[in-house]
């Protein structure tokens, strides 16, 4: 659906108006014409959702709303885009719409279904990728020495199985969660099934359902650390289970916080 604003007519308006009036937010005539009734009503969406109040229907709003076409079903009742949009608050709306219907698929599979490990996934995300996207680490600090070969401080470290030259750059960080290290494209590629074909073709840690299948399967290694961390309030020793530091800390307490209190304790 097109963004639409104050002043647009069409059949998308009188969609979205029959949907306001469907929450109890529009009263006036489903005329297709945005109007200022029409601008008001979602202006209280916005204000009750806690998006951007502008009275545009934007694709933030329109995701909300439930008005994007072709959607994938969500496999976690309880876990909406209106609430991810909340976690997210700088991410695409059409990032949120393609990505979280195969994260949310992922945490089936391994019995990662309750609320605390949603909340660990999704906030991990956020801490790893603002965008909700899987994305590719970048040279900093931490893994390039000054002057120093792209990633050469990943370089002969057998705690990460890299032990070849290029491992380093080869083998950084990719996906939803970071996946880094040869040892874990080994071990985690072959636990969703792909054997050793992530090995060969780190670049898959990219690709939105494998990248969702990783993040659950390196969840999943270490769930029983994470879940009693998670029990005792401790998110920063939860964080540092999947990370490794504080790297992202603020964003993943932020996202972890949102969402504690939005999805509901008990998941169909």
């Amino acid at each position: 659906m097109r963004t639409l604003a104050p002043g647009a007519v069409g059949a998308d308006v009188s969609l979205l108006q029959l949907q306001l009036q469907k929450l109890g937010l529009y009263s006036g005539p489903v005329d297709g014409s945005f109007g200022p009734a029409t601008c008001d009503a979602v202006r209280n969406f916005q204000k009750n959702l806690g998006l951007a109040v502008d009275g545009v229907a934007g694709p933030r709003t329109v995701l909300a709303l439930g008005l994007t076409g072709g959607r994938q079903p969500l496999a976690i009742p309880g876990v909406t885009f209106a609430v991810v949009l909340r976690m997210f608050p700088f991410a695409p709306a059409a990032n949120i719409e393609a990505n979280l219907p195969p994260v949310l698929s992922a945490l089936v599979k391994p019995g990662l279904t309750d609320k605390s490990m949603i909340l660990m996934a999704l906030s991990t995300i956020r801490a790893e990728t603002e965008a909700f996207e899987p994305v590719s680490e970048t040279e900093s600090a931490c893994n390039t020495s000054p002057g120093g070969r792209p990633f050469d401080l990943y370089e002969n470290r057998p705690d990460l199985g890299n032990v070849a030259p290029g491992d380093g750059a080869r083998y950084r960080g990719r996906g939803f969660v970071q996946l880094t290290g040869r040892i874990n494209y080994q071990q985690h590629g072959a636990a969703i099934g792909l054997g050793d074909r992530l090995t060969l073709e780190p670049e898959l840690a990219n690709d939105p359902e494998i990248a969702a299948r990783l993040l659950a399967s390196f969840l999943k290694k270490r769930e029983a650390r994470i879940r009693g961390a998670l029990g005792s309030g401790e998110l920063a020793k939860a964080r540092q289970f999947v990370n490794g530091g504080s790297n992202g800390l603020g964003r993943f307490v932020e996202a972890y916080s949102i969402g504690e209190k939005l999805i509901p304790d008990e998941l169909a």
